[in-house]
């Protein structure tokens, strides 16, 4: 079975294995998302800034600040972020 173009593009191991890009300008890190039939390339996390201890003010903030976009899950670059960096 051959790999798909998409996860060699990017670096990826497999499929919603999200990985740190370094070297990217201003995205921190890269996941090829997948969900079901759906494929998506997603670069996500500002590049040079952490995230923050659960339960921390700044973390509270965050998860608040991108509640809508973390439910829709998996295919937005906020549910990517929240599970990896926050």
């Amino acid at each position: 079975m051959k790999k798909d173009s998409r996860l060699e593009r990017a670096g990826v191991s497999g499929y919603n294995r999200p990985k740190k890009t370094p070297t990217h300008p201003t995205k921190s890190h890269i996941v090829v998302a997948k969900d079901g039939d759906q494929v998506k390339t997603i670069r996500f996390g500002q590049q040079g800034v952490s995230g923050s201890p659960e339960g921390s003010a700044r973390n509270k903030s965050f998860k608040a600040r991108h509640a809508k976009n973390i439910a829709k899950g998996k295919m937005s670059a906020a549910y990517w972020d929240d599970k990896v960096k926050w």
